[in-house]
């Protein structure tokens, strides 16, 4: 059974956050969700989320299959700011185990030294591709470079969440999830 890490910090997009829960849990997958702090989330539009475990402790498990970070600006800059989750992003790249970006989270994966001569797409305007001119920014809904997955923001956050399901679990399960939403 694939497991999927979601780290969940203050002003994390709520949308992003729990459609990536909500469909890759309709798909099987273990989905953990982890607090940067402890108790109740407050999300980027107010509503707070519950953390199944403290991120502190959910880093030092080595059984993700996958990592991945919704967006929000104020959720990504904490993030960012957090040196044992940037060493664990990068201990997960090392590995070539995936890890997904969506929004103003791909910053924290230059942050990481993650987007060298990768193609990303992230939240228009929130990385300036100049700081990283070995990586190329295609501002498509969702790419897919090496182990990395990154997506522009809260409208491709079903997207995403497909893209990275099938990833795991392969294009079937991708879409009997999508048939079960009724998607045009």
């Amino acid at each position: 059974m694939k497991k999927v890490l979601v780290p969940l910090a203050p002003g994390c997009e709520e949308l992003e956050a729990v459609t990536i829960v909500d469909i890759l849990r309709r798909g099987d997958v273990v989905v953990v969700t982890a607090g940067l702090q402890a108790g109740p989330i407050k999300a980027s539009r107010g509503i707070l989320l519950t953390a199944d475990t403290p991120l502190s402790e959910a880093v030092g498990a080595n059984d993700f299959d996958m990592v991945v970070i919704p967006g929000g600006m104020a959720g990504s800059q904490a993030l960012m700011d957090c040196p044992y989750f940037i060493e664990y992003l990068q201990r997960m790249f090392k590995t070539g185990r995936l890890i997904g970006a969506i929004c103003a989270a791909p910053m924290i994966l230059g942050q990481a030294g993650l987007l060298n001569d990768l193609k990303f797409t992230a939240y228009p305007g929130v990385i300036s591709p100049a700081d990283y001119p070995t990586a190329a920014y295609t501002g498509n809904a969702v790419e897919q470079d090496k182990n990395i997955l990154t997506s522009r923001g809260p409208g491709t956050a079903l997207d995403f969440a497909l893209a990275i399901l099938e990833q795991l679990m392969g294009r079937e399960t991708r879409d009997k999830v999508e048939e079960q939403l009724v998607r045009p």
